[in-house]
């Protein structure tokens, strides 16, 4: 009598890169269960309500480069669901507003001198070629930029910028970070945005889960992992205890760490990244601000850096004609900020936001939500390819799926299916060899 082989694969975490490993796995006909500690699938795709519409708690868009998520979309039916739309780029520096966008913004620029501006579009009209074939994993963007476009636009420029995302090491990143990073994105660009939302994304691949018979728990943290060569066990708050052939993990380093047996946490890369979190406001406004879905706020005297007008890529009518805008601070977690109130967050960055838009009146924003996310952004360091971890940890049947694993490419919700994709196919070839009785590297 012959014994089908049916492997069970326990999925941490459900944000986009569990849903994708799931989804691969379980179309695959792997045993999967998807277990996610909040009462939401989505990670920093979750949502809140507003009237009857779910709303990001953070901001997101597609870009047409988002290779990996837009065919993770077609497989599960959305691939036209995207719409499309060309969006601009403002920028705010002190007290004043500047578009940002063409040549001729760019030489009415007034906080960069004349010779200043002809340099900074030079060179950024070449940087990415720049760029090609040198080792910029090892190279500082301080130092790269600093020697490119000069110390004064770096310092007026380039220094606020990268110190709003990274926080105080921000000189220290990889160069190319930047380069990846100028490979996605541009000043003026076709952004994406699903119909319905990201929780029509969620919801999609839910139903696709559940069509391929595996499991889903939400509000179901996990209290212990144990990991070992023969399998892995799973131990949940509740006390339930689930026997895996295979875990896939997609919770940050720091916290699996925490959730490791103290064998298995002896076998967890070394790795030891600081994360920077980020504290968002979303407002719904009953008129827009500048019109521009991105605006960097450089030396303006605000806790936020950043104001994101939504509406300008998703319409008005998705919010019964209210203007969806989002401002945010990335911060380490344990900040001052970030372990504030979000009312008292909420009271001061209203006020702020109308030092920066007068026009906008108190009785014309409707409503104001605050959001925090503790592990957002990995501040990595130099050298960080070839320290970067493996996605299998040794001796044991764990495979790990995070963020510290996404580089060189920008963390985005496309670099997670990626990742996803790779982690579920060398899976999906070992379990091949298992079936086959086949030695396994």
């Amino acid at each position: 009598m012959t014994t089908t082989y049916s492997p069970h694969t326990v999925v941490i975490g459900g944000g986009i890169c569990g849903l994708a490993t799931a989804h691969r796995l379980a179309r695959d006909g792997v045993r999967v269960t998807l277990l996610e500690a909040s009462d939401q699938l989505g990670g920093l795709g979750t949502f809140f309500t507003c009237g009857e519409q779910a709303v990001e708690r953070f901001y997101h868009c597609v870009m047409p480069t988002d290779d990996d998520l837009l065919a993770l979309l077609d497989d599960v039916g959305l691939g036209d669901a995207v719409r499309w739309r060309k969006t601009t780029m403002g920028m705010i520096v002190g007290s004043r507003r500047h578009r940002f966008n063409s040549p001729l913004d760019l030489m009415r620029f007034t906080p960069l001198r004349v010779h200043e501006r002809v340099r900074f579009g030079a060179v950024s009209l070449l940087l990415r070629h720049l760029g090609a074939g040198r080792d910029l994993d090892a190279l500082r963007t301080e130092d790269w930029l600093r020697r490119l476009y000069g110390s004064h636009i770096w310092e007026e420029f380039f220094a606020p910028m990268f110190g709003s995302k990274f926080g105080p090491s921000f000189g220290d990143v990889p160069a190319l970070y930047l380069w990846q990073r100028l490979g996605r994105e541009r000043n003026v660009a076709t952004r994406g945005y699903p119909e319905g939302g990201y929780k029509t994304i969620i919801d999609a691949l839910r139903v696709s889960l559940e069509d391929a018979g595996a499991t889903i728990r939400t509000s179901a943290p996990v209290h212990r992992l144990r990991g070992t060569a023969e399998g892995c066990s799973v131990t949940l708050a509740d006390g339930t205890v689930l026997e895996a052939d295979d875990v896939v993990s997609t919770v940050p380093l720091p916290q699996l760490r925490r959730l490791a047996d103290d064998d298995l946490a002896q076998s967890l890369p070394s790795t030891d990244l600081r994360y920077q979190g980020v504290v968002t406001g979303v407002y719904f406004l009953r008129r827009r601000l500048s019109g521009h879905y991105w605006t960097p706020i450089l030396r303006s005297g605000t806790e936020f850096d950043g104001v994101v007008e939504m509406s300008s890529l998703t319409g008005t009518e998705v919010h019964g004609g209210a203007h969806l805008v989002y401002v945010m601070r990335y911060t380490d977690r344990s900040s001052r900020l970030y372990r504030d109130e979000p009312d008292r967050i909420a009271t001061r960055w209203t006020v702020q936001l109308r030092e920066l838009f007068p026009e906008l009146r108190a009785e014309e924003i409707e409503s104001v939500r605050v959001f925090k996310a503790p592990f957002v952004e990995p501040v990595y360091p130099l050298g960080y390819l070839s320290a970067r971890p493996p996605v299998s940890v040794p001796g044991t049947r764990l495979l790990l799926a995070t963020t510290a694993h996404v580089y060189p490419d920008v963390t985005s919700w496309n670099s997670s299916v990626k990742l996803a994709n790779l982690v579920a196919d060398g899976l999906l070839d070992e379990l091949s060899r298992r079936r086959a009785g086949e030695p396994v590297p």
